[in-house]
């Protein structure tokens, strides 16, 4: 005879720090942390930046197959360094780790991310968000980012064709 059990995890949600991920992001704008590899060479180190903003942000890295992580250059998840794969794992994840939802121009705040798209098909470029300033009733967004090193830069210097926004709605935890 066998039995089955049906094991419930409850998840506990843990607030993102958001100052912490752009302090991270202001320190190793222009240089490279030598903790991690630098994917410059191969095919940008824009996502996995923003991948070490989030995980300074306090984001629990998640082993699973198709989760988050990173050990070493050679040993990571493809979500750590890959735009697309990192937009469909914090969108979709239901496990331990960072989170999040799609957002717009008007709700996104420090630490939450931005996704470009050159060419109207492809995104290709990750960004973070360093700073929101409102003036005149135009709202200024301040990004950073690598392979383009960047530290407040306003968005709106950018050439794309297309855009999304990604708030970080926490980090799941056990």
């Amino acid at each position: 005879m066998r039995y089955f059990f049906e094991v419930k995890v409850i998840m506990k949600i843990k607030k993102y720090n958001r100052e912490n991920a752009v302090e991270y992001a202001k320190l190793w704008a222009y240089k490279r942390n030598p903790k991690y590899y630098n994917f410059d060479s191969v095919g940008g180190d824009c996502t996995s930046f923003v991948s070490q903003c989030l995980y300074a942000g306090g984001a629990i890295m998640n082993y699973s197959q198709n989760g988050w992580y990173y050990k070493n250059g050679y040993n990571k998840s493809p979500s750590w360094s890959g735009v697309e794969f990192l937009y469909q794992f914090l969108i979709n994840n239901k496990n331990i780790g960072p989170f999040g939802s799609k957002s717009t121009y008007y709700e996104v705040e420090k630490g939450d991310l931005i996704q470009l798209s050159f060419d109207g098909e492809n995104f290709s470029h990750s960004l973070i968000i360093v700073d929101v300033e409102l003036q005149y009733n135009y709202r200024y967004i301040y990004v950073a980012t690598h392979t383009d090193d960047s530290y407040y830069r306003e968005l709106s210097t950018y050439h794309f064709k297309d855009i999304r926004y990604i708030k970080i709605d926490g980090i799941k935890t056990l």
